[in-house]
């Protein structure tokens, strides 16, 4: 979950890659990291045209999030714990691609993924992890039915401000490597499905949508900087084989099932990526 809320998504993300770039997304990659901050770059047709693929991107998300969020809910309301629990993470796959925009529409991430004992008082939980811990911990769907209709109430207003967000290349690039931070800082405990353990799907998930913004912008890079775009694309395969590991048939192992070790390979291998993509926004302007 994104913890930047109640602020417009230029100041988020712009606040976001300022501190990425000067700190070169960790203590350790400060030392070498000299690259100066970037707020802002001038308009080209080709930025233009990334932007607004990326916008229709965001929007076409968030379509896919209501849909499988009300096939999720109906899941729930139907008190099919089987078939709910299936849906749970693909339901949320939409929303994790998307994640740092979404933390910019005032309280709806909190409303749709907050997690137990995040700031929000015990009778406001609601979304998401709410019904987490009724299936998997309750196993149970008593209660729910509110909860699973506030969430597709609280999606389909996502899907509404989704389709008028203003972004900018500084927010594409700055929300791409926030993404990354969400998995090696944060998903990468177990904590964010601390009930069900699919926390893999949504590691697959920030990475894909980390990599759209990059597909949009590459051709960019490609020009001002390939050797950069080269070494971004790379670290994608890497981060890609490495959720491989763990990939059985459509889906991923628990997380329960990885090691003190597999963990740390992960987060390695997303730092890896995250550093060189850290850069995107200032090689963006030739």
């Amino acid at each position: 979950m994104i913890v930047t809320r109640l602020v417009p998504l230029a100041a988020t993300l712009t606040a976001l890659l300022l501190a990425l770039v000067a700190a070169g997304c960790g203590d350790e990659k400060s030392e070498t990291s000299s690259a100066p901050p970037v707020t802002n770059i001038a308009m080209t047709p080709e930025l233009t045209a990334a932007v607004d693929d990326y916008r229709e991107y965001v929007a076409d998300q968030a379509d896919d999030l209501v849909q499988r969020t009300t096939e999720f809910a109906e899941a729930v309301k139907n008190d099919d714990i089987d078939e709910a629990k299936r849906l749970f993470a693909y339901a949320r796959a939409p929303f994790e691609t998307i994640e740092p925009v979404a933390g910019s529409f005032g309280d709806l991430d909190p409303r749709i993924d907050s997690r137990e004992n995040d700031a929000v008082e015990e009778q406001d939980w609601t979304g998401f992890h709410r019904i987490e811990k009724a299936l998997w911990v309750d196993g149970s769907t008593d209660g729910m039915d509110e909860v699973a209709d506030t969430l597709v109430d609280d999606v389909k207003e996502l899907q509404t401000q989704a389709k008028t967000v203003e972004l900018t290349p500084v927010d594409m690039a700055a929300g791409a490597t926030d993404l990354l931070g969400e998995v090696s800082k944060g998903k990468i405990t177990g904590e964010e499905d601390r009930y069900s353990h699919t926390d893999l799907y949504d590691f697959q998930a920030n990475v894909d949508g980390s990599k759209q913004v990059f597909v949009l912008l590459k051709p960019i890079l490609e020009q001002n900087n390939p050797q950069l775009a080269d070494e971004i694309s790379q670290e994608f395969d890497d981060v890609y084989a490495a959720l491989g590991d763990y990939k059985r048939g459509d889906g991923y192992v628990s997380y329960t099932e990885l090691t003190d070790a597999d963990t740390k390979k992960l987060s390695q291998s997303i730092d890896a990526l995250a550093e060189p993509l850290s850069q995107l926004a200032a090689n963006l302007q030739s």
